[in-house]
Formats: C-alpha cells, sequence, structure tokens
C-alpha cells in the first residue's frame, strides 16, 4: 500500500512538473511578451531530413568552343537569381480561395403486406376453431409501414492571403530542382506574426527579378499564425482543450 501510495504521489509530480516546463514559457510570455527567436540555419525548417523526390536522368551538356554563351544562363552576364544552396528569393504569396457547396436529401418509403386463407383444403374452418375468438381466415395478416429521411448541409468558405517573405535554398536536387525555406517574424508590441513556407521550385520558374510565386512552388507548406497577448485571450486555456479532447460526450 505504501509503494503505490509513493508511485502515485511521484506520477502526481511528474505531471504537475511537466506542466509547470509547459506553462513557464507561457507566464514569461505573460509578463515580458512574445520574444523574437535567434537567426539560425533555416534548412531545419523544411523537414528534419533531406527531401526526396522522383527525379530524371541526367543530360550531358553540349560544349560550345570558341562561344560567349554559357549553358543555362538566359544572359551573356551572371545571373543574379538563385540557384545555389544558401541563396536567397523572394516568394510572393497571393491566396484567393473560395468553395461553397450545398445537398439537399429527401427519401421516403411506405409499404403494406395483407394475407390470409380462404381455401385449403376445406381445412380453413379447423383452423378458425384452434385460433382463439373468432377469426377471419381470410385476413389472417395485416402489416404496413412507411419511413422517411431529410437531410440537409451548406458550406461556404472563402480564404484570402497577401503576403510577401524572403527564403533561402537549403538544398539541390539531383535533377536541379530546388528546395527552399523561409521564416518571417514581426513583433508589434506584445503581439508577434510568424510566416513560414517551404516547399520544391525549379530554377526556370524563378523570374527575372529574382521571385517566384506560391502556386510554382511543389509540396507547398505555407503557414501563418502568431501568439501573444491577443492570440492567447482568443485560444482556451490549455485546461480546458484537455478536457474537451477527453471528454466522451
Amino acid at each position: 500500500m505504501k509503494n503505490s501510495m509513493t508511485t502515485l504521489a511521484a506520477c502526481g509530480a511528474l505531471a504537475a512538473l511537466t506542466a509547470g516546463c509547459g506553462s513557464t514559457q507561457a507566464m514569461r510570455e505573460a509578463v515580458y511578451g512574445p520574444q523574437l527567436s535567434p537567426v539560425t540555419d533555416p534548412s531545419a525548417i523544411a523537414a528534419p531530413s533531406a527531401v526526396a523526390m522522383p527525379i530524371s536522368l541526367p543530360e550531358a551538356e553540349s560544349a560550345g568552343a570558341n562561344s560567349l554563351w554559357r549553358n543555362g544562363s538566359r544572359a551573356f552576364f551572371k545571373d543574379q537569381r538563385a540557384a545555389k544552396v544558401g541563396d536567397i528569393l523572394t516568394v510572393d504569396i497571393s491566396i484567393k480561395d473560395s468553395a461553397q457547396l450545398q445537398n439537399d436529401t429527401s427519401r421516403s418509403r411506405s409499404g403494406e403486406t395483407a394475407g390470409g386463407v380462404t381455401n385449403l383444403f376445406g381445412l380453413e374452418a379447423n383452423i378458425a376453431k384452434v385460433l382463439p375468438g373468432d377469426v377471419d381466415t381470410s385476413s389472417l395478416i395485416a402489416a404496413d409501414g412507411s419511413s422517411s429521411a431529410r437531410g440537409t448541409g451548406s458550406v461556404k468558405r472563402a480564404e484570402t492571403v497577401a503576403l510577401v517573405v524572403a527564403a533561402v535554398v537549403v538544398q539541390t536536387l539531383p535533377n536541379g530542382n530546388l528546395v527552399i525555406a523561409g521564416r518571417q517574424q514581426v513583433k508589434i508590441n506584445a503581439e508577434m506574426r510568424e510566416l513560414t513556407v517551404t516547399g520544391v521550385i525549379r530554377p526556370q520558374d524563378i523570374s527575372a527579378d529574382n521571385t517566384i510565386k506560391h502556386t510554382q512552388i511543389a509540396e507547398a507548406r505555407i503557414e501563418y499564425g502568431g501568439r501573444g497577448d491577443i492570440s492567447a485571450m482568443q485560444r482556451p486555456r490549455w485546461g480546458q482543450r484537455i478536457l474537451d479532447a477527453a471528454a466522451p460526450y
């Protein structure tokens, strides 16, 4: 019994310590506000490991002797667009999506069944004697039933996001495609907004001003959110969220 009480006490202390560690940052931000993260290697944003994508076989480049034109270049001078790991380019995010769905379903069914015995080799009179009370053998069985169902549903959604963020080339794939990752933090008073974008792009999709649209990013992951006093007030506390997730009803 003593060992059980000791185990329960240890588990309770561990749970309290875990909750305390999770709330320490929240308490610190409640007093001092959210702090900007230090500038670090952005490759960790893209993925914890290297990105593997389907690739085509490399093609041999033809050499041009005594030529000023360099294979793969779009100008006589050096191409200033991002092409190597560590280069920076601008990502233009302009999302304007809308969707509207409406469904209406109606169903009904009814049925009626009746049965009896009018002639059964002359035994219909004996059936009436066996059954209790006055029984009409011509209508021994009668049944009816009906069912109906109706459902209506509608969805209306509209989203508009217009952002511009700088990203860094963090990996070059064997087929020449580039993996990019970028993060931007903006802090105003005690509220901070954070934008993160990652994905795979083709070098030829980068425009002359070193900009690419979000629609040209494969496997794009775009996240925009915030934390601070206003966000904390709009979000339920962690205890209420745990109860909402654990409550069966």
